[in-house]
């Protein structure tokens, strides 16, 4: 669990969020999906961020001698064309005040239309899904359930990659993040993002691109505007997968109380 102080230091004005990871909500320890603009009331945010994927025809010519143009393309095509994806993930949320890290890991699983699945295996169960709609935070240890609406933040570029990716320079400026060598030690191109309207939740991304595998994101750095990060890690990700929308339903287990999630 993050230290009362970890929580402290970090805003309270957001809920469980993609962008980064502490905010309040009653009585409930979130990791996981950033809403712009949302307090939550209770619940400690632990941090995670954002998302993934695509489907493009892999580019032939070696990444490192590619132009920003022909990776913004690639990556604009891939999420143009993405309805929905399947991911593992590692995450780790750091909190630069205190130097100290929160590492988690899970499952996700995304949709358009701000559908989304985030199920966390350590370092507690925990369940955050939203069908568009309604968002509901499942706490099993606590034996309790958050409910709130879902924030129109979940359909933008903070709080979804499908969207936000299919047109990254409306969304953002982008450059590469070391343009005198513009690949990492893997020969995986890594850009850098700054989105043209920056929230406290989300000032950069930089997202590690996957070349051999339709560039697919490997790796994406959420920063907000302390400087706190998020870095996210995908693995075995499926696009375009054809997730059915009960996925993205909710029922609370029998005897498990509901608690209003207070979204401003």
């Amino acid at each position: 669990r993050v230290p009362r102080q970890a929580g402290e230091v970090m805003r309270r004005s957001h809920i469980p969020s993609p962008l980064r990871g502490e905010g309040r909500v009653r009585g409930v320890k979130l990791r996981g999906v950033k809403l712009r603009g949302v307090k939550l009331r209770g619940v400690k945010l632990r941090g995670f961020a954002a998302l993934v994927v695509a489907c493009l025809l892999a580019v032939p010519s070696v990444a490192s001698a590619q132009e920003l143009e022909q990776v913004v393309d690639a990556v604009e095509a891939t999420y143009g064309k993405m309805t929905d994806l399947r991911a593992d993930f590692t995450q780790v949320a750091r909190n630069k005040s205190l130097g100290q890290d929160v590492k988690a890991e899970g499952t996700v699983y995304l949709k358009k239309g701000g559908k989304m699945r985030w199920e966390y295996k350590s370092p507690s169960p925990q369940q955050i899904v939203s069908d568009g709609t309604y968002l509901w935070v499942y706490t099993p240890e606590l034996n309790q359930v958050n409910k709130g609406d879902a924030p129109k933040a979940l359909a933008g570029p903070a709080g979804s990659f499908l969207q936000g990716l299919g047109k990254v320079r409306e969304e953002f400026s982008v450059r590469f993040l070391n343009p005198a060598n513009k690949t990492d030690a893997s020969g995986r191109p890594v850009l850098d993002l700054t989105p043209k309207k920056p929230t406290p939740l989300l000032t950069r991304l930089v997202l590690t691109l996957d070349p051999k595998e339709n560039y697919i994101v490997r790796q994406a750095v959420l920063y907000d505007q302390l400087q706190n990060t998020v870095t996210m890690s995908f693995n075995r990700v499926l696009v375009n997968p054809g997730l059915s929308d009960t996925l993205f339903a909710f029922t609370p287990p029998k005897g498990t109380a509901v608690v209003p999630l207070d979204i401003r």
